[in-house]
């Protein structure tokens, strides 16, 4: 008799994410010999530190390749803390921003459940939300708005049931920032309903080009219920090696300790001893990083403001563009966004994301995570599509 397989109701209806599927896609591709340029994920083309790797080997060849506290090491815990002005029992480590999140949700969590997150948001978390068995809330925040959830939209969004605020400020995939002011005006809302927590992914921090303020500074008086995410991956070019962390109260840092440990336990020995190298060496290379960043935003924004039926922003932060392609659609005779991509996916040889896999169609994720070389390719395959049409 063969067995049957079925899926657990908490899985049902989710998917591997779209950014990975077009990825594995433009993949599968060059596998056939197409040539395909691929500006669809969100990884630094910058190395990771010289600084960073010797410190992994040098932990490596000192013995430090044994399982860890399961919260982290506490140099890096301590690192962490000292940075953001808390206790080292504030801080958890786990394998990437990622299981932070998932962490959080999981411990938190009852059917039902409701998690208010503004749109565009990261594709991951609506999933992770509905996988802890929560409800999404989404918000749509479009770009005349700035891609910035209103004071009073979150109002009409929270009921008794909701229990987490998630912002994640600069954004993936729109680059936008929260200044202070909005910060402070979305904190007085929530002043008034005090089961809502926050749930502030600062991922992208140290990829600013206007200032940047974290959620906890411009709202000390809700630090009490405040995660505040955060990880090596972007700024200092470690995706691989999978370090993120979460800082906030005591109890919550408790029970999604609780929630790792049976799950990963500690993060790699040899990734954290590399995490607090980056942490405590020198940061010079954050500000030269972030100018050729700045660069590459630039000129991205202007070749496609140049396009027929593009309208692209200027990003705040982080390493994406997320124009409005409604009037490209329309001129191409592409319905959907998802349509619109895969159109310049397959034929002319070009990988973005659609503006449906972040909860707002009608738009495409660019990142500009990658050489001058791949920009320019890239760019140029969008214009000779747009303009054989």
């Amino acid at each position: 008799m063969t067995a049957t397989f079925a899926r657990a109701d908490r899985i049902c209806g989710l998917e591997v994410s779209e950014i990975v599927q077009i990825s594995e896609q433009a993949a599968a591709l060059r596998a056939t010999g197409r040539d395909v340029v691929s500006l669809s994920t969100g990884e630094p083309d910058f190395p990771t530190p010289d600084h960073v790797i010797q410190a992994a080997h040098q932990a490596a060849l000192q013995g430090q390749t044994r399982y860890t506290a399961n919260s982290g090491t506490t140099p890096l815990r301590a690192a962490i803390a000292a940075d953001a002005g808390v206790t080292v029992a504030e801080v958890i480590v786990s394998t990437g921003a990622k299981q932070v999140i998932a962490n959080a949700m999981l411990a938190t969590l009852n059917p039902g459940d409701e998690v208010v997150m503004p749109a565009p948001f990261w594709t991951s978390y609506a999933d992770i939300v509905s996988m802890a068995g929560g409800r999404p809330v989404v918000v749509p925040s479009p770009m005349e708005a700035g891609f910035r959830l209103s004071p009073q939209a979150l109002e009409a969004a929270i009921t008794p049931r909701t229990r987490w605020l998630m912002l994640n400020t600069p954004s993936n995939p729109t680059g936008a920032i929260y200044t202070t002011e909005d910060l402070r005006a979305l904190a007085q809302v929530l002043a008034r309903h005090p089961q809502v927590w926050v749930l502030s992914d600062e991922i992208y921090r140290h990829l600013n080009f206007v200032p940047f303020t974290p959620f906890t500074e411009a709202a000390p008086n809700l630090r009490d219920r405040t995660l505040t995410v955060d990880g090596v991956s972007k700024a200092y070019a470690m995706t691989g090696w999978r370090i993120g962390w979460g800082i906030g109260p005591k109890a919550l840092i408790g029970a999604m300790g609780t929630v790792q440990g049976q799950v990963t336990s500690g993060a790699s020995s040899v990734s954290q001893a590399a995490a607090l190298a980056a942490l405590t060496g020198d940061q010079s290379l954050l500000d030269t990083r972030r100018k050729a960043w700045r660069v590459r935003r630039d000129r991205v924004v202007d070749a496609l403001n140049a396009l027929p039926g593009i309208d692209c922003p200027l990003p705040d932060g982080a390493f994406y563009v997320f124009p409005r392609i409604t009037a490209a659609m329309e001129a191409t005779g592409h319905p959907t966004d998802a349509a619109f991509c895969r159109w310049l996916l397959h034929d002319h040889g070009i990988a973005l994301v659609p503006g449906r896999a972040f909860g707002l169609p009608g738009h495409l994720r660019l990142s500009f995570a990658y050489s001058d070389a791949d920009l320019t390719r890239g760019l140029s395959r969008i214009a000779a599509a747009l303009e054989t049409r």
